[in-house]
């Protein structure tokens, strides 16, 4: 059983950046592919990015490619997320997820197993 505990959410004016964090423990991390998703109060959850496991490759969904940045360090089992030029519709709880896929990514939710419990982003124009 993987647990996941996200961090690093916090109230930021538009335009500046956080760095979320995703520490997993109980599995083997290096193994997993590791996803980020939100979700905005009265929308469904979205895909945001996913980094592979065997390249450490990042994908992203279309509303953050370019401004966002998810990385991760299978020496400390944690994921991260850079987020620059945040503005208002980025306003979200943010999840951490994890999947044992063969290759690759994904962007479904129900291709992850383990999600965290969410970390709040606001973001104030």
């Amino acid at each position: 059983q993987v647990q996941l505990v996200e961090s690093g959410g916090e109230l930021v004016q538009a335009g500046g950046s956080l760095r979320l964090s995703c520490v997993a423990s109980g599995g083997n991390f290096r193994r997993l592919v590791m996803g980020w998703f939100r979700q905005a109060p009265g929308k469904e959850r979205e895909f945001v990015a996913a980094v592979t496991w065997i390249s450490a490759i990042g994908y992203y969904g279309d509303s953050v490619k370019g401004r966002f940045t998810a990385s991760r360090d299978n020496a400390k089992n944690t994921l991260y997320l850079q987020m620059d030029g945040l503005n208002p519709e980025d306003t979200a709880v943010y999840y951490c997820a994890a999947a044992n896929l063969r290759a690759g990514t994904s962007n479904r939710e129900v291709d992850y197993e383990y999600w965290g419990q969410g970390t709040q982003v606001t973001v104030s124009s």
